[in-house]
This record gives structure tokens, sequence and C-alpha cells, in this order.
């Protein structure tokens, strides 16, 4: 059983990827990157793939709309060591899918299975998919694209059980997963690995991918997001059957750890301001959290940061 943090635009540096992992995260997945920029050896597209720690489990996530970029990228001393390569069908923003990639691959499975076939031909890595339910609700084909990405020897598979129409809005429809667990049955050593992700917001949800829909793991997005603490009660839950709620002063105890690790990595003017969305996530339902919020908007060093959230105990 996996419990990976999956790619978030703007979110999963770094910093955040050692906190999931100090939290129980499996695997982390970077933000996601393009095949184009890596192939053209642009130092911020590389950046993306830095790791914390030489140990780390890192999953890379690229994206293109066809092999193209895939193999030109192939060539970047990067994306030779990846040990784990995903590939983004799921992605429904604007900017993305005009390119023909994220979710608008969906509408060509035969270019997924061309990527997946290179991928396996030309690496030794690992090679996941992680893609929607479809590109809208006429056009549910994700059991046709997993079975053509497993057809060119995909390892694993994510599904997010939305649409490309439905963005994150709405709620997604888990019972579909168990539509990709019968065609890949557990039992048969061929199937490859099936992930969830879509409305997981507490250890219960991922335990509902797991229990009820079969999952193998599940990938946390956006419940992850300030509250990393739901990888560990997860674990909890699957393993003695219940968790510990986290209260306040763990919450800001992670936060300003959160920070630390991001001033190491990214220098303390850069790391403050990009600190603010996480912190704020972090705040979230805490008594007094209004006026802190307000306050951070303007913090710029990491003792503010610390008065502030101090305040709150």
């Amino acid at each position: 059983m996996e419990l990976i943090l999956a790619p978030l635009a703007g979110y999963t540096d770094k910093a955040f990827r050692q906190i999931a992992v100090e939290n129980g995260a499996d695997k982390t997945v970077t933000e996601m990157v393009s095949a184009e920029g890596l192939a053209r050896k642009s130092a911020k597209t590389e950046a993306l793939l830095e790791k914390f720690d030489e140990s780390e489990n890192l999953v890379i996530q690229l994206f293109a709309p066809d092999e193209d970029p895939i193999r030109r990228c192939l060539e970047n001393p990067l994306v030779q060591k990846a040990q784990h390569i995903d590939i983004n069908s799921g992605c429904p923003v604007p900017k993305v899918v005009k390119t023909g990639a994220g979710s608008a691959m969906m509408r060509n499975p035969e270019n997924i299975y061309k990527i997946v076939k290179l991928l396996k031909s030309s690496t030794s890595a690992a090679v996941s998919v992680k893609f929607r339910l479809g590109w809208d609700e006429n056009s549910m084909n994700y059991a046709e694209y997993a079975i053509a990405c497993a057809d060119a020897g995909a390892d694993a598979l994510t599904l997010h059980t939305r649409t490309r129409s439905q963005g994150y809005s709405g709620i997604a429809r888990k019972e579909h997963f168990s539509v990709l667990r019968k065609l890949f049955p557990k039992d048969d050593p061929s199937s490859p690995l099936l992930y969830a992700s879509g409305d997981v917001f507490s250890a219960e949800d991922a335990l509902c991918y797991i229990k009820d829909y079969g999952a193998d793991g599940v990938m946390f997005a956006r419940g992850a997001i300030g509250n990393p603490f739901i990888i560990r009660q997860t674990k909890d839950l699957l393993m003695s059957g219940s968790y510990k709620d986290v209260d306040i002063e763990e919450k800001i105890q992670t936060a300003l750890h959160h920070l630390e690790l991001a001033i190491g990595y990214y220098g303390e003017s850069l790391a403050c301001r990009e600190m603010r969305k996480h912190v704020l996530a972090y705040l979230k339902g805490l008594k007094g959290g209004a006026r802190a919020k307000q306050e951070i908007a303007a913090a710029k060093t990491f003792k503010e940061y610390q008065q502030i959230l101090s305040s709150l105990l």
C-alpha cells in the first residue's frame, strides 16, 4: 500500500515534499514539468526536479502533447537518472490543455501508448500515467485509456475520478475506480498498480478508495495542503483502525519547520513570499486565524512568521 503526495503546480517543491515524507509519504511527485523545457535544458524547468535528499523516493511528472518532446528530453541527465517517470494526462488547466497536453491527451489514446512504449524501451525507470475519467460526460474513456497505457507497459496508473470539464469542482465519483480494479485484478501479476485521486480530504476518504474500491495506493493533492498530517493519519488508520487529531501546537510547529526548510533551499525573501499560501492553509479553522492571515500577508522574515504564529498558542 503506497501513500503518495500528488503533483501540485506551485506547491510540491522540495520543502513541501520533505514535509510529506516526514509525515509518512512513501513517494512524492514533482510539480508538473514540461518535457519541452527539459529537452531545452531550461534551468527554471530543471530546478523543479531537484531532490531534497538523495534518498528521496521521487517521481518526476512530465507533460507533453505527444512523444516528440518526450524523446528529446530523454537526453537530459536529470531524466536519465529518474527512477520513476509519470505522464500527466489529467491537468485541466486551459494553458496546458490548449497545447494538447494534460487531459487533452485523453482525446488521443494512441499518443499515450506511444509515450509509455518509448519510455519503457528507452529508460530503466518505472513508468506511470495519471489521467481523468475523460474529457467530459460524453467521452468518459478512462477504461480505454487505461488499457492503452497497460498494453504499452505502464507499471502504474492513477485515476482522478473527475472529468476534465469538472476541473476541481463538483464531487469526485469514486465508484468509477472499481471499473479499473475489475479490468486489472489484484491477483493478476501483469496488472499495473492502481492509485486513486480525487476528493481525498481525510484519512477516511483515502480508506474508502483502498478498502471499498481496491486501490493499491492513494495520491493526496489539495487535501494535503496545510494538512500533511493526513498522510500519517491514513497510515495509522490502515494499521490500527484509528488515528490522533492534530492540535494547534503541532500545526504551528510544522508550519514553521516547513518555512525553515524553504528558507534553507530558496533564501528567506523568496521562501517567505512563497510560504504564505501554505501557512494560510495551515491556519484554516484555527481560532484567531483570520487575524493571523492578514498579518502573514505582510510578513517578510522568519521571525515575523514566528511571532504571528506563536500568538495563536
